[in-house]
């Protein structure tokens, strides 16, 4: 995650001082704004694991590692715009990574049967509002905040196989909420908007073994919840 943050400032910085910079002032886009509705497309790397909360089971002295795993996501955005500062996003988007689960508890001796890929791939429904800043030259700040829903196509939901047969299974729909903050660049021919998002799932994600409180995969695990962050680049 810390990767991710760092290179949004630099874009943010790099690109801010070049607008800054102009000495003439040009507004590129003028009339960018004034348009109800707006559309456009976006692409960007993610970095996501697992915020995980447990219960007290006869493996109480498991502890879960999550490595983290880095993906992309891309998608497409429909913008209808209230007024100069305040506009609803609907940003329909795919996105696929895959993280690792590293299980340190004494009923798992066994290296292979102690770490779980976790493979993702979904579809992403946000719904966003965004709030911008009046627009200074060709630049303008905004933060972005809502609701999603994710439909994830690797869930191994219905499967009737669990961890014991090497199945780490997940729900396969969850809900989340994001906030984010962003800066949208006015060019000579199109808008340009890096925004970095964090993103926080509100359901419990896990499907149990099928010998829940036994499991010594899901039997300690009270609550497991993908959090990340998500660099953004949208062109509209």
């Amino acid at each position: 995650m810390k990767k991710i943050i760092i290179l949004s400032i630099f874009i943010f910085l790099f690109i801010g001082k070049n607008a800054y910079s102009q000495r003439e002032r040009l507004i590129n886009l003028p009339n960018k704004d004034k348009k109800t509705w707006n559309f456009g497309y976006y692409l960007g790397i993610m970095n996501t694991d697992y915020l995980i909360e447990y219960k007290e089971s006869l493996y109480s002295d498991t502890k879960i590692v999550v490595d983290g795993g880095y993906g992309f996501k891309i998608g497409v955005i429909g913008e209808l715009r209230f007024n100069k500062n305040l506009s609803l996003r609907f940003e329909p988007g795919l996105a696929s990574n895959v993280k690792t689960l590293y299980f340190n508890n004494r009923a798992l001796v066994n290296k292979t049967d102690s770490v779980r890929k976790v493979p993702s791939t979904f579809m992403h429904l946000p719904l966003m509002f965004k709030f911008s800043t009046d627009r200074l030259n060709n630049i303008r700040p905004f933060v972005i905040g809502g609701l999603a829903y994710d439909y994830n196509f690797s869930s191994n939901e219905k499967n009737p196989s669990d961890n014991l047969e090497g199945e780490f299974r997940l729900k396969k729909n969850n809900f989340m909420y994001e906030v984010g903050i962003g800066m949208d660049f006015y060019l000579p021919y199109f808008k340009f908007s890096p925004s970095l998002v964090g993103v926080f799932s509100i359901n419990n994600e896990l499907v149990p073994d099928n010998i829940d409180e036994t499991s010594p995969y899901t039997g300690p695990i009270e609550n497991l919840a993908t959090r990340g962050v998500f660099l953004k680049l949208v062109f509209d």
